[in-house]
């Protein structure tokens, strides 16, 4: 199983979604607060709504960025807080497709695409 994982968010119809083929997921969105973090994270990255690279992992790796915290179960997906935006975001059953259950920490690099 990897240890790192890398998506590329971008927005179709006003929403975050990422594709990735690998494991069936296309346009999968993300909403219920990850979309407000997303948007926070990527203030300072052009045209990140054309497309960025988001890496993620359940183990600290150099140049994460940011980190969400595991709060609770609901409807299928988990709730992660993110302590530096102070808020809480909800991760959909997709996040099963990368780890076999639900991490307690999420390590996130968002960059741009090159």
């Amino acid at each position: 199983m990897n240890a790192l994982f890398v998506i590329a968010p971008y927005k179709y119809e006003g929403l975050w979604v990422f594709d990735d083929p690998a494991v069936g997921l296309s346009r999968e969105p993300f909403i219920a607060g990850i979309d407000t973090m997303i948007d926070k994270v990527v203030a300072d990255i052009s045209n990140a709504e054309r497309g960025f690279r988001a890496v993620f992992s359940a183990a600290p790796f150099p140049g994460a960025n940011f980190k969400l915290e595991w709060r609770r179960e609901e409807s299928g997906g988990n709730w992660y807080y993110s302590d530096q935006f102070e808020t809480e975001g909800w991760l959909c059953p997709a996040l099963l497709k990368y780890f076999p259950a639900a991490p307690r920490e999420i390590y996130v690099k968002v960059e741009p695409k090159t």
